[in-house]
């Protein structure tokens, strides 16, 4: 048996374009480019290039990955990676990297309007959504818990 898992971050190429299978399940592609520098000894960074992947996610995750993430936004990607080689219409072979998403997650902050900021929520395979957490007290009825009282 053989696998090959990829973890990246980068920037997405383009806006996210999301379409239904046949059986209505909503799938979403986008590009994340994902560039590489190195010291140039002088302070300065040199630019050795720049990697495109194909990224494609299934799902709930699919619709949420369409709604929420915009060109230029940097986004961590996690998921099976494949090579696929093709053809150019000018005859030139090429060869495409792509992930399937398993694990999508914005590295974008919230903006102002949308409350304290934060990073977005992973998007995974078994989200769902559910209730907020709730802290337990000894005699206290059943309190939802809250981030900014946690001690770190």
């Amino acid at each position: 048996m053989a696998f090959a898992k990829l973890m990246i971050i980068g920037n997405l190429g383009r806006d996210p374009e999301m379409r239904y299978t046949p059986s209505g399940r909503p799938v979403t592609e986008f590009s994340v480019a994902v560039s590489h520098s190195k010291p140039d000894g002088s302070g300065g960074w040199i630019d050795e290039g720049t990697d495109w992947f194909r990224v494609t996610v299934w799902g709930d995750r699919a619709e949420r990955a369409a709604e929420q993430f915009r060109k230029g936004n940097k986004v961590f990607a996690e998921g099976r990676f494949r090579t696929r080689e093709y053809e150019t219409r000018d005859g030139q072979k090429r060869i495409s990297l792509e992930i399937t998403a398993d694990n999508v997650i914005s590295l974008e902050r919230g903006g102002r309007d949308e409350g304290e900021g934060g990073y977005a929520p992973p998007f995974k395979a078994d989200a769902r959504p559910s209730s907020p957490p709730v802290r337990r007290d000894a005699g206290a009825e059943d309190v939802p818990s809250d981030l900014d009282d946690l001690p770190f």
